[in-house]
Protein backbone atom coordinates (compact mmCIF):
# COMPACT_ATOMS: atom_id res chain seq x y z
CA UNK A 1 0.00 0.00 0.00
CA UNK A 2 1.54 3.40 -1.21
CA UNK A 3 1.35 5.90 2.11
CA UNK A 4 0.03 9.11 1.75
CA UNK A 5 1.83 12.21 1.06
CA UNK A 6 1.11 14.51 4.01
CA UNK A 7 0.29 17.88 2.86
CA UNK A 8 2.46 21.08 2.85
CA UNK A 9 1.36 22.53 5.86
CA UNK A 10 1.02 19.77 7.33
CA UNK A 11 4.91 18.84 6.82
CA UNK A 12 5.18 22.83 7.85
CA UNK A 13 3.65 22.50 11.04
CA UNK A 14 5.29 19.10 11.87
CA UNK A 15 9.10 19.67 10.79
CA UNK A 16 9.08 22.96 12.48
CA UNK A 17 7.63 21.53 15.75
CA UNK A 18 10.53 19.09 15.80
CA UNK A 19 13.03 21.35 15.06
CA UNK A 20 12.04 23.72 17.61
CA UNK A 21 13.98 22.32 20.88
CA UNK A 22 17.67 22.79 18.31
CA UNK A 23 16.50 26.43 18.04
CA UNK A 24 16.32 26.72 21.81
CA UNK A 25 20.15 25.48 22.35
CA UNK A 26 23.06 27.46 22.86
CA UNK A 27 23.55 28.84 19.20
CA UNK A 28 19.47 29.92 19.48
CA UNK A 29 20.75 31.75 23.03
CA UNK A 30 23.49 33.50 21.80
CA UNK A 31 21.46 34.70 18.82
CA UNK A 32 19.02 35.93 21.10
CA UNK A 33 21.51 38.38 22.60
CA UNK A 34 23.17 39.47 19.90
CA UNK A 35 20.19 41.97 19.25
CA UNK A 36 19.79 42.84 22.94
CA UNK A 37 23.46 43.61 24.03
CA UNK A 38 23.84 47.11 22.28
CA UNK A 39 20.52 47.62 23.42
CA UNK A 40 21.51 46.85 27.37
CA UNK A 41 24.96 48.17 27.23
CA UNK A 42 23.78 51.96 26.00
CA UNK A 43 21.03 51.74 28.34
CA UNK A 44 23.37 51.49 30.97
CA UNK A 45 25.35 54.04 29.91
CA UNK A 46 22.86 56.47 28.98
CA UNK A 47 21.62 55.85 33.21
CA UNK A 48 24.58 55.92 34.01
CA UNK A 49 25.25 59.38 32.57
CA UNK A 50 22.00 60.75 34.02
CA UNK A 51 23.21 59.64 37.19
CA UNK A 52 26.05 61.93 37.31
CA UNK A 53 23.47 64.55 35.67
CA UNK A 54 24.40 64.30 32.21
CA UNK A 55 21.90 64.01 29.55
CA UNK A 56 21.20 61.63 26.48
CA UNK A 57 19.80 62.82 23.11
CA UNK A 58 17.70 60.39 21.98
CA UNK A 59 19.13 60.94 18.99
CA UNK A 60 21.90 58.57 20.14
CA UNK A 61 19.10 55.44 20.13
CA UNK A 62 18.87 56.03 16.44
CA UNK A 63 22.71 55.62 15.72
CA UNK A 64 22.44 52.40 17.78
CA UNK A 65 19.38 51.43 16.20
CA UNK A 66 21.24 51.94 12.50
CA UNK A 67 24.60 51.95 13.08
CA UNK A 68 25.09 48.60 15.45
CA UNK A 69 21.90 46.64 14.90
CA UNK A 70 20.80 47.26 11.17
CA UNK A 71 24.27 47.14 9.94
CA UNK A 72 25.61 44.46 12.13
CA UNK A 73 23.57 42.66 14.39
CA UNK A 74 21.17 41.49 12.09
CA UNK A 75 23.53 40.24 9.02
CA UNK A 76 25.64 38.58 12.05
CA UNK A 77 22.11 36.56 13.05
CA UNK A 78 21.17 35.61 9.59
CA UNK A 79 24.92 34.96 8.83
CA UNK A 80 24.07 32.28 12.03
CA UNK A 81 21.31 30.98 12.07
CA UNK A 82 20.95 30.33 8.27
CA UNK A 83 23.50 27.56 8.02
CA UNK A 84 21.71 25.33 11.18
CA UNK A 85 18.89 25.26 8.75
CA UNK A 86 18.51 22.74 5.39
CA UNK A 87 22.64 23.21 4.92
CA UNK A 88 22.97 21.21 8.70
CA UNK A 89 21.56 18.08 7.08
CA UNK A 90 23.96 18.59 3.70
CA UNK A 91 27.33 18.98 5.92
CA UNK A 92 25.92 16.00 8.41
CA UNK A 93 25.05 13.78 5.71
CA UNK A 94 21.58 13.56 6.33
CA UNK A 95 19.62 15.40 3.34
CA UNK A 96 19.02 11.64 1.79
CA UNK A 97 17.16 10.70 4.55
CA UNK A 98 14.95 13.59 4.66
CA UNK A 99 14.33 13.27 0.75
CA UNK A 100 13.02 9.49 1.26
CA UNK A 101 10.06 10.70 3.64
CA UNK A 102 6.67 10.59 1.96
CA UNK A 103 6.24 14.35 2.21
CA UNK A 104 7.04 17.35 -0.14
CA UNK A 105 10.95 18.02 -0.22
CA UNK A 106 10.14 21.91 -1.40
CA UNK A 107 8.85 22.69 2.34
CA UNK A 108 11.76 21.81 4.21
CA UNK A 109 13.93 24.86 3.64
CA UNK A 110 10.76 26.97 4.65
CA UNK A 111 9.89 24.36 7.59
CA UNK A 112 13.59 24.33 9.19
CA UNK A 113 14.40 28.16 8.35
CA UNK A 114 10.89 29.10 10.01
CA UNK A 115 11.45 28.70 14.04
CA UNK A 116 14.52 30.41 13.56
CA UNK A 117 13.30 33.17 12.15
CA UNK A 118 10.45 33.42 14.79
CA UNK A 119 12.87 33.28 17.57
CA UNK A 120 15.25 35.91 16.15
CA UNK A 121 12.10 38.30 15.24
CA UNK A 122 10.99 38.15 18.56
CA UNK A 123 14.73 39.60 20.55
CA UNK A 124 14.94 42.04 17.88
CA UNK A 125 11.73 43.28 18.06
CA UNK A 126 12.34 43.33 21.81
CA UNK A 127 15.56 45.48 21.40
CA UNK A 128 13.69 47.67 18.88
CA UNK A 129 11.65 48.39 21.99
CA UNK A 130 14.31 48.47 24.30
CA UNK A 131 15.08 51.90 22.73
CA UNK A 132 12.30 53.83 23.99
CA UNK A 133 14.01 53.85 27.49
CA UNK A 134 16.90 56.17 25.31
CA UNK A 135 14.20 58.71 24.45
CA UNK A 136 13.14 56.90 21.05
CA UNK A 137 9.29 58.00 20.25
CA UNK A 138 6.62 55.15 19.78
CA UNK A 139 6.06 55.50 16.29
CA UNK A 140 10.05 55.46 15.51
CA UNK A 141 10.46 52.36 17.57
CA UNK A 142 7.59 50.74 16.03
CA UNK A 143 9.10 51.21 12.62
CA UNK A 144 12.34 50.11 13.83
CA UNK A 145 10.68 46.77 14.47
CA UNK A 146 9.31 46.23 11.59
CA UNK A 147 12.51 47.12 9.30
CA UNK A 148 14.14 45.11 11.76
CA UNK A 149 12.19 42.00 11.31
CA UNK A 150 11.52 42.52 7.70
CA UNK A 151 15.42 42.83 7.03
CA UNK A 152 15.95 39.12 9.14
CA UNK A 153 13.58 37.41 7.27
CA UNK A 154 15.21 38.81 3.54
CA UNK A 155 18.46 38.03 4.56
CA UNK A 156 17.88 34.90 6.55
CA UNK A 157 16.16 33.24 3.06
CA UNK A 158 18.69 34.95 1.14
CA UNK A 159 21.78 33.89 3.11
CA UNK A 160 19.90 30.05 3.64
CA UNK A 161 19.58 29.85 -0.42
CA UNK A 162 23.19 30.87 -0.77
CA UNK A 163 23.89 28.21 1.46
CA UNK A 164 21.93 25.53 -0.52
CA UNK A 165 23.24 26.81 -3.80
CA UNK A 166 26.89 27.47 -3.35
CA UNK A 167 29.64 25.51 -1.55
CA UNK A 168 31.22 28.62 0.53
CA UNK A 169 27.24 30.46 0.57
CA UNK A 170 28.35 31.51 3.89
CA UNK A 171 31.38 33.73 2.55
CA UNK A 172 28.98 35.28 -0.20
CA UNK A 173 26.44 36.35 2.17
CA UNK A 174 29.00 38.36 4.06
CA UNK A 175 31.04 39.59 1.25
CA UNK A 176 27.33 41.12 -0.03
CA UNK A 177 26.01 42.22 3.16
CA UNK A 178 29.68 43.76 4.60
CA UNK A 179 31.10 45.12 0.81
CA UNK A 180 28.41 45.54 -1.48
CA UNK A 181 26.27 47.50 0.78
CA UNK A 182 28.72 50.13 2.34
CA UNK A 183 30.11 50.43 -1.15
CA UNK A 184 27.17 51.54 -2.72
CA UNK A 185 26.72 54.74 -0.72
CA UNK A 186 29.35 56.17 -3.38
CA UNK A 187 27.89 54.74 -6.12
CA UNK A 188 24.77 56.04 -8.06
CA UNK A 189 21.61 56.30 -5.92
CA UNK A 190 19.20 53.57 -7.61
CA UNK A 191 21.54 50.99 -6.98
CA UNK A 192 20.72 51.60 -3.53
CA UNK A 193 17.66 49.72 -3.90
CA UNK A 194 19.55 46.09 -4.55
CA UNK A 195 20.77 46.46 -1.21
CA UNK A 196 18.79 45.04 1.80
CA UNK A 197 20.14 48.09 4.19
CA UNK A 198 18.10 50.52 1.63
CA UNK A 199 14.83 49.13 2.31
CA UNK A 200 15.62 48.47 6.19
CA UNK A 201 16.09 52.25 6.45
CA UNK A 202 13.27 53.19 4.47
CA UNK A 203 10.71 51.70 7.26
CA UNK A 204 12.89 52.78 10.24
CA UNK A 205 13.10 56.02 8.77
CA UNK A 206 15.24 58.84 9.97
CA UNK A 207 18.95 58.52 9.18
CA UNK A 208 19.71 61.75 10.70
CA UNK A 209 22.21 60.28 13.45
CA UNK A 210 24.07 59.16 10.28
CA UNK A 211 24.68 61.92 7.98
CA UNK A 212 28.09 63.87 8.13
CA UNK A 213 30.74 65.28 6.13
CA UNK A 214 31.26 61.65 3.85
CA UNK A 215 27.45 62.48 2.38
CA UNK A 216 29.19 65.01 0.84
CA UNK A 217 31.32 62.25 -1.32
CA UNK A 218 28.34 60.01 -1.40
CA UNK A 219 25.61 59.89 -3.00
CA UNK A 220 21.87 61.00 -1.19
CA UNK A 221 19.80 58.35 0.01
CA UNK A 222 17.29 57.05 -1.85
CA UNK A 223 13.75 56.70 -0.15
CA UNK A 224 10.98 54.20 -0.69
CA UNK A 225 7.61 54.37 0.83
CA UNK A 226 7.50 52.12 3.59
CA UNK A 227 4.74 50.05 2.45
CA UNK A 228 6.76 49.07 -0.58
CA UNK A 229 10.03 48.83 1.47
CA UNK A 230 8.21 45.89 3.28
CA UNK A 231 6.81 44.66 0.61
CA UNK A 232 9.73 44.21 -1.41
CA UNK A 233 11.55 42.42 1.71
CA UNK A 234 8.33 40.12 2.16
CA UNK A 235 8.26 38.95 -1.61
CA UNK A 236 12.39 38.63 -2.09
CA UNK A 237 12.39 36.31 1.61
CA UNK A 238 9.34 34.27 0.00
CA UNK A 239 11.58 34.26 -3.70
CA UNK A 240 14.58 32.70 -2.13
CA UNK A 241 12.62 30.35 0.24
CA UNK A 242 10.31 29.02 -2.80
CA UNK A 243 14.18 28.75 -4.92
CA UNK A 244 15.33 26.75 -1.97
CA UNK A 245 12.25 24.71 -2.54
CA UNK A 246 12.66 24.69 -6.17
CA UNK A 247 16.34 23.46 -5.53
CA UNK A 248 15.84 21.05 -2.88
CA UNK A 249 13.37 19.34 -5.34
CA UNK A 250 15.58 19.07 -8.24
CA UNK A 251 18.16 16.94 -5.80
CA UNK A 252 18.67 13.42 -6.48
CA UNK A 253 17.08 11.19 -3.30
CA UNK A 254 20.30 9.47 -3.13
CA UNK A 255 22.69 12.31 -3.22
CA UNK A 256 25.41 13.55 -0.45
CA UNK A 257 27.85 15.28 0.13
CA UNK A 258 30.34 16.95 -2.09
CA UNK A 259 27.82 16.44 -4.87
CA UNK A 260 24.69 17.61 -3.35
CA UNK A 261 26.04 20.97 -2.57
CA UNK A 262 25.75 22.01 -5.70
Amino acid sequence: MTPSIPSPMRTLQAVAVGYLPRVLQARGWALAAMPLLPVLTAIGVAALVQAQGGRISPAESIKVFHEVIVKIMVPIMALVAAPVGIREDLEQRTLPLMLVRPAPPWVYPLAKGLPWFLWGAIWLALSAFGLAAMGASAESVLRGALALVGLYWAELAFFTLLGLVLKRGTLWGALYIFIWDPLVRIMPGNLQRFTFLHYGESIAGSRAAEMGVKEIFAQAPVESPVWVALLVLLAFGLLCWAACGWKLQATPVGLAGRDAEG
